[in-house]
């Protein structure tokens, strides 16, 4: 999936995934993870998602990733915040008190760029990767964050009935990118009301992913 698919979606509106408030499984499982007040989640292929005024709101810092810088532009004035936009190699840095969002391919991103994260909140990013790139983000997000606790968000259909973003993942496959470096938990598995985009039954997964002690 090349990235002018994601900036054409964004160009045409085609955007709807994105929600008018926060999800309901970030607000009853976040905390879960334990974080302190003041902790900093990294939100990878955020968007413009109103999940980050949830986070800023309940005393949470937020760093995110994001192609599209419709989205982020969006995202500020949503918020009510004027960023300072910083140039930083290949990306854009947009911040303000308590945000940071680099704007650009999340595989140019660096841990030392992106700096300390606390925990991560992947709710449309490894379900918005087809299967060949799963390998690869999975792999880049544990090294951007050194292996930070996770709350993720997955779903299970079939996907001969209708082709993703976003995209089935099953089980076993999230143990294929995670079990190695995190001990996970399957903290609810649901039926998606009204199925996934009203066209298919789906089931929706919230994962803990503890870092595994070494």
């Amino acid at each position: 999936m090349e990235t002018g698919f994601w900036h054409d979606r964004w160009a045409r509106r085609e955007i709807a995934w994105h929600e008018s408030a926060a999800h309901p499984l970030l607000v009853e499982y976040f905390s879960r993870l334990k974080l302190a007040t003041g902790s900093r989640v990294f939100v990878p292929l955020c968007g413009k998602t109103i999940d980050i005024a949830w986070l800023l709101a309940n005393g949470y810092r937020v760093a995110g990733a994001e192609l599209s810088e419709i989205a982020i532009t969006e995202l500020f004035q949503e918020l009510g915040v004027q960023p300072v936009i910083t140039r930083l190699g290949k990306l854009a840095h947009y911040g303000a008190h308590d945000i940071d969002i680099f704007v650009g391919d999340i595989f140019d991103l660096t841990a030392a760029t992106l700096g300390q994260v606390d925990a991560i909140y992947d709710r449309a990013a490894l379900v918005a990767l087809p299967r060949t790139m799963r390998e690869q983000y999975s792999q880049h997000l544990r090294n951007l964050t050194r292996t930070a606790p996770q709350l993720l968000i997955t779903f299970e259909y079939d996907q001969q009935l209708m082709d993703g973003p976003p995209f089935a993942i099953v089980k076993a496959e999230v143990k294929q990118h995670y079990a190695a470096a995190y001990h996970l938990t399957a903290e609810v598995h649901r039926q998606l009301p009204g199925g996934l985009k009203g066209k298919v039954p789906a089931t929706e997964t919230v994962w803990l992913l503890q870092p595994a002690k070494k």
